[in-house]
C-alpha cells in the first residue's frame, strides 16, 4: 500500500497548477483585505493587454488629470506597437488593483495578476519615472504572464502629477511647478515633490509589493512561489537595485533596465544635467555643429553624441522632453530652498549647494550601495541621453566591485564563490526611450534584450547556468555566451 500512495502523491505533484479551480477573488481579498482599500478584482479572461480591461483608462480614479495615467504610463517603457513581441495566448486568471492601507499618504498603489496556469513564479515590477503601478503592462507584463509567472507591480508610493498652467510664460504661483522644458509654457506639480514623499519611499513600496505579492499568491493557489524575481526600468530599475540589496529574503534575483544610478557623491542627477541644460541653447545656436564648444561640453559632461535628424535630432528629443524638467523635480525634493527658475536650471552647481543645504544627506539617504546579496543583471544602451551610461550603468557596476572587493578586504574566506553574481549587458547605440528608435533608426531596441535577460537570470537562479560575461552587445545581435566584445562598448555610437 505505502509504495502506491507514494506514487500516487508524486503523481500529484506532477499535476499543473492549472488543473486547480480558478483563483478566486474571495481567497485573495481575505488574505490581503486589511492591507488594502478600495480594491478592485475581477476574474479575467486573458491578462494581457490584448483584453482591453486589462490596463484601467487614463484619469479614471476621479482625481486631477494627470494624477493616474496607466495607458500613457505603459507606452512609456516600450518600443512602438509594431516592434513590441506579439503576444502569442490568451491567459485567463485573476486580476486585482487597489490602494495600499498604510500609506499615510493614500497614495500608493499595487497590482496583482495571478494566471490559472502557473509556474510556481513570482514578479515584482518596478516603475519608471513618476509612473503608476501600470507602467510595465507592455514591457514585462505581457512577457512574463504567458509563461505563467504571477505578476505585481506598484507605483513608488505616489501619483503622477498634476498641470498647473498651460500658458505661463514666467512661474506660476505654485513654488513647487517645474516647465515642461525652457521654451515651454506648460508647467506641472509632481506629487513626489510634496510632503511625506521622499524618494526614500521608492524602495519600501517595491519591497511592500513583494511581501503582498507573495501573500496573494499563496491565498490564490495554496502555496508561497518558490522563486521571486524583481524587475523594472529607469527609476525601477532603481528599485529593483535596492530590492536585491536589502531584501534578499523576499527576491531570488533581479534585472534591472537602464537603472538610475543613486550617490551623494558625483555622479549623480543634478550633478549632470545641468550641463546639458545650459550648453544646449547655444548648441542649437551653432547650427547642431558637433565641433562647437557647447556640443564638447555636453558630450564632456557624459552625454552621447547628437544624432541629426528631421525636424529634430536626438537631444532636440531629450531637451523638450526630459532634462529640465527632471532637474526640477529633483532638484525641488532634493534641495528645495534653491530657487530654480531665479539661480537657473542650467546654472545649479550641485558641488557649492553642498555647503548650503542638506541635499548630499538627503541623496545618501537612498543612494544605491552596490551591496547586492542575490543575483542582479544591468542591461544599459550607450546612447542614453538622460541617464548617460558610464555616469549611472557602469558608475553601478563600479559600485558593486568597490563592495565586493571591500568584502574581499574584510577577510571573506570565500573569495568571489559566494558572491551574488553581477553582470552589466551594454546595448549598443540602445537608448532610454524605445520610441526614439521611431526617429531615429540608427538606435537600437533594449526590450527584447531586457527580456533575454530576465530569462538568463532566472536559468541562474534556478539551475545554476552561469550568466554570460559582462559584454558589448552588438547592433542586430543578442547577449552571447562567448561575445565578441565583452567588458564595455569601445565607442557610445556606431552609425
Amino acid at each position: 500500500m505505502f509504495p502506491r500512495i507514494r506514487s500516487a502523491l508524486f503523481l500529484l505533484l506532477l499535476v499543473p497548477f492549472s488543473a486547480r479551480a480558478g483563483v478566486t477573488c474571495a481567497d485573495v481579498q481575505k488574505a490581503l483585505g486589511s492591507r488594502l482599500v478600495d480594491i478592485n478584482c475581477f476574474v479575467s479572461m486573458d491578462l494581457t493587454t490584448r483584453n482591453p480591461l486589462t490596463t484601467p483608462a487614463n484619469n479614471s480614479l476621479g482625481l486631477a488629470p494627470g494624477a493616474f495615467t496607466p495607458m500613457l504610463d505603459r507606452d512609456v517603457i516600450a518600443p512602438s506597437a509594431d516592434k513590441r513581441k506579439p503576444i502569442t495566448k490568451t491567459v485567463p486568471g485573476l486580476q486585482l488593483n487597489a490602494r495600499i492601507a498604510s500609506d499615510p499618504t493614500g497614495q500608493a498603489r499595487f497590482l496583482l495578476r495571478l494566471p490559472n496556469d502557473w509556474n510556481g513564479r513570482l514578479v515584482v515590477a518596478g516603475a519608471s519615472g513618476t509612473r503608476s503601478e501600470f507602467n510595465g503592462d507592455f514591457s514585462w507584463s505581457d512577457y512574463v504572464v504567458q509563461q505563467g509567472y504571477a505578476y505585481a507591480s506598484q507605483n513608488k508610493g505616489v501619483l503622477n502629477l498634476f498641470v498647473v498652467s498651460l500658458t505661463s510664460v514666467t512661474p506660476p504661483a505654485d513654488p513647487l511647478a517645474c516647465r515642461l522644458n525652457p521654451a515651454s509654457t506648460v508647467w506641472v506639480h509632481f506629487f513626489d515633490n510634496d510632503p511625506g514623499q521622499p524618494f526614500t519611499r521608492w524602495a519600501e513600496f517595491m519591497i511592500k509589493a513583494g511581501e503582498l505579492a507573495r501573500d496573494g499568491v499563496r491565498a490564490g493557489y495554496g502555496r508561497s512561489p518558490r522563486y521571486t524575481y524583481a524587475v523594472g526600468t529607469s527609476n525601477g530599475g532603481y528599485q529593483v537595485r535596492r530590492a536585491v540589496e536589502t531584501a534578499p529574503e523576499l527576491f531570488d534575483g533581479g534585472v534591472d533596465w537602464e537603472g538610475t544610478f543613486v550617490d551623494e557623491h558625483a555622479p549623480n542627477l543634478l550633478t549632470d544635467l545641468p550641463p546639458a541644460i545650459l550648453n544646449f541653447p547655444d548648441y542649437v545656436a551653432s547650427e547642431f555643429k558637433d565641433t562647437s564648444t557647447a556640443a564638447k561640453n555636453i558630450v564632456a559632461a557624459g552625454y552621447p553624441p547628437d544624432i541629426i535628424g528631421v525636424p529634430l535630432t536626438m537631444w532636440n528629443q531629450y531637451s523638450n522632453r526630459f532634462w529640465e524638467v527632471t532637474q526640477c523635480q529633483w532638484q525641488k525634493r532634493l534641495d528645495p530652498t534653491y530657487d530654480t527658475y531665479g539661480s537657473g536650471t542650467g546654472t545649479y552647481n550641485y558641488v557649492s549647494r553642498l555647503s548650503f543645504s542638506d541635499v548630499g544627506a538627503r541623496f545618501a539617504a537612498f543612494a544605491t550601495t552596490g551591496r547586492i546579496q542575490r543575483p542582479l543583471v544591468t542591461v544599459a544602451g550607450t546612447m542614453d541621453a538622460l541617464l548617460p551610461i558610464d555616469h549611472h550603468a557602469r558608475a553601478y557596476a563600479r559600485k558593486v566591485a568597490a563592495a565586493s572587493k571591500h568584502k574581499r578586504d574584510d577577510g571573506d574566506r570565500h573569495g568571489d564563490d559566494d558572491r551574488p553574481a553581477y553582470r552589466l549587458y551594454e546595448i549598443q547605440n540602445g537608448n532610454h526611450i524605445e520610441t526614439f528608435q521611431d526617429f531615429f533608426p540608427q538606435l537600437e531596441l533594449i526590450e527584447p534584450h531586457a527580456q533575454r535577460a530576465f530569462d538568463l537570470l532566472v536559468r541562474q537562479v534556478e539551475h545554476n547556468v552561469p550568466l554570460p560575461p559582462d559584454q558589448c552587445v552588438p547592433r542586430g545581435k543578442g547577449i552571447a555566451d562567448s561575445p565578441a566584445q565583452a567588458g564595455h562598448c569601445a565607442g557610445l555610437f556606431v552609425p
